[in-house]
């Protein structure tokens, strides 16, 4: 049996070890009726639970900075759900919290900071043919990067330092998915549900390398971005990039808080695996517990082109990542051990998350899985935010960055015609479970971050 193969296995096997010991399933928590019971007439916000004993004394308190009743919703979860609700000798499956990374638990993107570390310390290897590196690279693109970043020697360190055209065609098409001189870097056809493929090629640039490589890379990256001041920036060939990353101090303590609370908590990304792992570890989550795109090795341990696929599909050339409905496929996957095409639907109540946690629509399908509270950061992403304001089920929460947030959009969202994504790209209502369209929202409502 190959090395992937034993590895693949292996992880897989304890993961599912782990599963059938603690999360089994997940509970719906009390202080929300079901989608069709009855609400308390406040924005169809399902009804409050009648009183009951109060949660035990060594349950965690929430004391972060939160908008509106965000805070008070959060402790009610963690008052009413597992160990907390039932008091001590809970022998109930361990509920699951799942929490997108980028932008959710951090500031800012920290596979971006990996690039940017790397790209200005030289620890990239060129391809023998960049074509190779992405199934949807445009003859455009190809060029542009073997203009910009020299053709030889095939495999050895490119001085990308010292090449400013380089670090800038690499940099912008994993930013824009477009050249330095705004051609399109990507065509084809891919499932915009499934994969997305500047977030696809990643990996490949990192190929040569070992994934401990890789963490050491990271390691200095999340170094050197926890150090520099929040708001600052750094060059990159001839653009300055965000410097910094910061872990948002409430999400810190919520994660923290729903451990103690006897909560399972995973993260799952559309980052790189070996990169995600080194940021959630400080957070109490570990390598176990972190899911992100996952590049297949070499028989001597190094990154290829391939990468590890999801629900039926096998190693392939990143048509399947942790992106919108491939979360939800490794969610189903990963912690609750569904496999085959059956990990892509939405499972019953007892094999989904009591929380999800994201900011982007690429977190849209594992967040609405959840059965418990939906926490959305506000970035403006148009689908997640008109699920989030309509809130259909009273399970949504909206809560804008901790720092720097955005100010109001100037327009609302178009949930009535094109703010959802078909898997070919083309725009569509967003609907309901029961198939309704969603209206149009006008914009997330302010509230004061409450001390």
């Amino acid at each position: 049996m190959g090395h992937v193969k034993c590895r693949r296995l292996f992880v897989r096997a304890a993961r599912t070890l782990a599963v059938a010991t603690t999360l089994v399933a997940t509970a719906v928590p009390s202080s929300a009726a079901p989608a069709d019971g009855p609400t308390d007439g406040s924005a169809g916000r399902p009804a409050a639970p009648a009183a009951g004993p109060p949660p035990p004394a060594d349950c965690p308190r929430l004391s972060g900075r939160w908008s509106g009743d965000n805070r008070e919703r959060l402790q009610r979860l963690i008052d009413t759900v597992g160990p907390c609700a039932t008091g001590p000798g809970h022998r109930g499956a361990r509920p699951v919290a799942v929490f997108d990374w980028d932008n959710t638990v951090v500031k800012n993107d920290v596979t971006d900071a990996t690039l940017s570390w790397a790209l200005r310390h030289d620890r990239l290897r060129r391809p023998a043919d960049w074509s190779a590196t992405s199934p949807w690279l445009t003859p455009a693109a190809g060029a542009a990067l073997r203009t910009a970043c020299g053709r030889k020697p095939a495999g050895g360190a490119m001085p990308t330092s010292a090449m400013p055209a380089c670090a800038d065609e690499i940099s912008l098409i994993r930013e824009t998915g477009r050249t330095a001189a705004g051609e399109p870097a990507f065509a084809g056809g891919w499932n915009h549900r499934r994969t997305v493929p500047q977030y696809a090629w990643v990996p490949r640039l990192f190929a040569g390398l070992t994934p401990q490589e890789v963490r050491q890379i990271a390691g200095a990256a999340r170094e050197e971005a926890l150090a520099a001041p929040v708001g600052s920036t750094v060059r990159l060939g001839t653009r300055s990039v965000p410097a910094y990353v910061r872990y948002y101090d409430q999400q810190r303590e919520l994660v923290g808080a729903l451990r103690r609370a006897g909560f399972t908590v995973y993260v799952v990304s559309a980052g790189f695996e070996p990169v995600t792992e080194v940021w959630s570890r400080p957070v109490g989550v570990d390598a176990g517990h972190t899911v992100a795109i996952r590049a297949v090795t070499d028989a001597r341990g190094r990154i290829t082109m391939d990468a590890e696929g999801c629900g039926g599909t096998g190693v392939n050339r990143g048509e399947v990542i942790p992106y919108v409905e491939g979360k939800r496929c490794w969610v189903n996957e990963e912690i609750y051990g569904v496999r085959g095409a059956a990990a892509w639907e939405r499972q019953g109540p007892a094999r989904r998350p009591a929380l999800g946690a994201g900011d982007a629509d690429t977190d849209v399908t594992f967040v609405g899985d959840a059965t418990g509270l939906r926490v959305v950061l506000d970035r403006h992403k148009p689908e997640i935010m008109c699920r989030a304001l309509d809130d259909a089920d009273g399970r949504w929460l909206v809560q804008p960055m901790f720092i720097a947030p955005l100010p109001a959009p100037e327009s609302g969202y178009p949930c009535s015609t094109t703010a959802f994504v078909r898997p070919d790209g083309s725009g569509a209502p967003v609907r309901r479970d029961d198939g309704t369209v969603v209206p149009d929202q006008p914009r997330a409502p302010g509230g004061p971050v409450r001390p």
